[in-house]
């Protein structure tokens, strides 16, 4: 598969993976709206593209103007050929922190966020007779973890989406991909901290203290559409701990609870010295 003259829509590209799948699709000679809720970060990702990038605002809890961004693409190309669900945010922290509205937030921009743009896109993929649908997940989506229990319940329903979804799509010419990262060398390592959580922290110390470079993931994702596979897991030590979560669940979980209990008496010691 070729992606030169493609036509692309990146949600949550002012930054992180996105960003980097705007870099990456253009530098393929695909034609890609940068969209994101911070209109001038989309932006600045378009203008050091060039001509092959534009940018939009979008709010990706907004259905219509989800709807909006595809239908404008259409009638200027005639076609879209790849969406990429890629907008999310983290909550970290214990989960009695987390009141009703972050959950609602968390769920409408990393869970509805991701259904907008499947009901805005595959239906109109499926008239086309070709398209592909790359909605990103995280590894919380495959094996869950404490104090980013709103985070897991999200990418674990995006898991899911994607993958019953493709059942669906790819006998009838539509493709989907899920991807599900570890860390990431992005924004969201040092956002959404709650009671002391440090994210950074938290996630480097199940990937050996070094975050996935953002570029490589995106011609990683690439090279997943090319190959229209289901799933893809970055980077190895990631297929390691999916591979353990699917056999050792329960184990897995025990580990879990000893890393959260050492997690929480480092944010416990961090606030007493704060005070």
């Amino acid at each position: 598969m070729s992606f030169a003259g493609k036509q692309a829509i990146v949600t949550g590209a002012g930054s992180g993976i996105g960003a980097a799948l705007c870099r990456a699709l253009v530098g393929a000679g695909a034609h890609v709206v940068c969209t994101d809720i911070d209109g001038e970060a989309a932006e600045r990702t378009a203008a050091a593209l060039g001509g092959g990038a534009r940018a939009a605002r979008l709010d990706v809890t907004d259905a219509g103007a989800v709807q909006a961004v595809v239908d404008d693409v259409v009638d200027r190309a005639g076609r879209l050929d790849l969406m990429f669900n890629n907008a999310g945010i983290c909550w970290g922290g214990d989960t009695e922190l987390l009141t009703l509205d972050q959950w609602n937030t968390i769920i409408d921009i990393n869970l509805r966020g991701v259904v907008h743009g499947v009901v805005a896109a595959y239906p109109l993929m499926l008239r086309q007779g070709h398209g592909h649908i790359v909605n990103t997940a995280s590894m919380a989506g495959l094996a869950a973890a404490g104090q980013i229990t709103s985070y897991v319940t999200t990418k674990h329903a995006v898991v899911g989406l994607s993958m019953a979804l493709r059942s669906e799509a790819v006998p009838r010419g539509v493709g989907v991909l899920v991807v599900c990262p570890a860390a990431v060398e992005t924004p969201i390592l040092d956002k959404g901290a709650i009671g002391g959580f440090v994210g950074r922290d938290y996630f480097l110390q199940t990937q050996g203290g070094r975050p996935y470079d953002a570029d490589r993931l995106a011609q990683d994702i690439l090279r997943a559409v090319e190959k229209n596979k289901a799933i893809l897991v970055k980077p190895r030590i990631a297929r390691v701990q999916w591979l353990f979560a699917r056999m050792a669940p329960t184990l897995l979980n025990r580990m879990s609870m000893r890393f959260i209990e050492g997690q929480r008496a480092k944010q416990v010691e961090a606030r007493a010295k704060v005070l």
